[in-house]
C-alpha cells in the first residue's frame, strides 16, 4: 500500500521478488504445485528432539541456533531433508505472509482515492470481558484506541513503519492498526490484545507465529486473564500441503479458545495454513454486493466469508518528522477475517457458550 497525503494505492508484488528482496527466504518449486516460501536452510526442532536430530543430521547440519534452530549446510535443503526423514521430529520453517498471492498482490488498484475518516467506534466496556488476540504488525496511538482501557495495557506493540530504514513506509506498514481499527469498529467492547508477529513487509514465519501464540497463552494465564478469540491475517502454502506441525502442536493448547484465520489472497483452493487447519475459521473475501473476491482462497476448507474489498479503517502514516494518523481503504481476506473475529465476540458478549459460536 502506498500512501499520497488522504490517498492511497497498492502496487503489485510477485512472490519471487521476496525471496529475492529477503536473502533468508527461498522459493521452493516456483510456479509449481508445491511452490512455498521457507526460511533458506532452517529446521525447526524441539529442545527434547535435539539429540536424536543431531545424530540422525550429522552429515547435513552446520550448527544448532539456540533450543529450537537447526542451521543446515549450504547446499542442503531442508525440504528434501524432511521428506527423507518423514520419522524424525524435524520440520521446515515455513514463511508467512499477508500480501502475496498466485503470482500478484490484490489491492484496492493503482489509482489513488480519498479516505475521509469515518466516525470513531463507541467507547464501550462490557460486562464480561470477552478478550480477543491479533497478532499482526502491531497497533499504534491512533486516535480511535487510546481511549480505551485496553490500549497498552499488555505493552506497546507499537507499529515499525520503516524496518529498512529508506524512509519511506514499508508496504504493509499500519497493517495491524488497521486490522484492530475494523475489529473495533463491529465490537467496540471488547478487549484487544496485540502480539506483534509480522514484520511491515508483512512476514512472519512458523517458529515466530508458534512462540508467540506460546508466550500470550502464558502471560494470559499468569495475569489470569482468558484469550476468548484469537485472529491471524497471515498464512502460508507448504510443500507437503500439511499444517506445519509447530503451529498445529501450538493450536492445540489452547482450550476453547476460538482461532480465526484469513484464507489468503491466493486465488486458488490450496489449502493456506493456519486458516485450513479443522481447529481454525478459514475466512474468505467477497465483494460490497456478497460475491466471491478474485483473489480470495476458496475451497472447501474455507468455513465463512466477509466483506473484503474496500475495507476502510483506521491507519497511520510515516511522514519526514512524525506519525499521522487517519484512514485508509485497503483489500484482503486479512480484513475478512477481523470481521468474522467481531460478530463471534458479540456472540460471547450476548451470552453464547464458546461451544456454539
Amino acid at each position: 500500500m502506498r500512501y499520497s497525503p488522504d490517498r492511497v494505492t497498492v502496487s503489485d508484488v510477485h512472490i519471487h521478488e521476496l525471496a529475492d528482496r529477503h536473502p533468508g527466504l527461498h522459493l521452493h518449486d516456483p510456479g509449481g504445485p508445491t511452490e512455498s516460501l521457507i526460511r533458506r536452510g532452517e529446521l525447526l526442532v524441539a529442545r527434547s528432539d535435539l539429540p536424536r536430530v543431531e545424530v540422525a543430521l550429522s552429515r547435513w547440519i552446520d550448527r544448532v541456533e539456540g533450543p529450537a534452530v537447526v542451521r543446515l549446510r549450504p547446499d542442503v535443503d531442508p525440504v528434501a531433508i524432511a521428506a527423507d526423514h518423514p520419522g524424525l521430529p524435524i520440520s521446515i520453517n515455513h514463511v508467512h505472509t499477508v500480501m502475496v498471492g498466485s503470482p500478484i498482490l490484490h489491492g484496492t488498484g493503482a489509482t489513488p482515492v480519498p479516505v475521509p475518516l469515518p466516525p470513531a467506534p463507541a467507547v464501550e466496556v462490557w460486562d464480561t470481558p470477552v478478550t480477543v488476540l491479533i497478532l499482526d504488525t502491531g497497533v499504534d496511538a491512533h486516535p480511535w484506541f487510546t481511549d480505551r482501557p485496553w490500549f497498552g495495557e499488555w505493552g506497546p506493540h507499537q507499529e515499525i513503519l520503516d524496518l529498512d530504514g529508506d524512509g519511506v513506509a514499508d508496504q504493509q506498514a499500519g497493517h495491524g492498526t488497521f486490522v484492530t481499527g475494523i475489529l473495533l469498529r463491529h465490537a467496540p467492547g471488547a478487549t484487544l490484545r496485540h502480539h506483534r508477529v509480522l514484520t511491515s513487509h508483512g512476514l512472519t514465519d512458523d517458529r515466530t507465529v508458534a512462540t508467540a501464540l506460546r508466550r500470550t497463552r502464558e502471560h494470559a494465564a499468569s495475569v489470569g486473564e482468558k484469550i476468548d478469540i484469537v485472529v491471524m491475517t497471515f498464512g502460508c502454502h507448504t510443500p507437503d500441503d500439511q499444517c506445519p506441525p509447530v503451529l498445529a502442536r501450538e493450536l492445540e493448547k489452547f482450550g476453547d479458545t476460538r482461532f480465526v484465520a484469513a484464507a489468503g489472497n491466493t486465488a486458488t483452493t490450496r489449502p493456506f495454513w493456519p486458516a485450513a487447519h479443522p481447529a481454525v475459521i478459514a475466512v474468505g473475501a467477497t465483494t460490497a454486493d456478497g460475491q466471491p473476491a478474485p483473489f480470495s482462497g476458496r475451497g472447501p476448507w474455507v468455513d465463512t466469508t466477509a466483506p473484503g474489498v474496500d475495507i476502510v479503517s483506521a491507519h497511520v502514516r510515516l511522514t519526514p518528522t512524525t506519525r499521522e494518523y487517519g484512514a485508509a481503504r485497503w483489500s484482503g481476506t486479512s480484513f475478512a477475517a477481523p470481521q468474522v473475529a467481531a460478530a463471534l465476540a458479540t456472540a460471547l458478549h450476548k451470552g453464547a457458550p464458546h461451544s456454539m459460536v
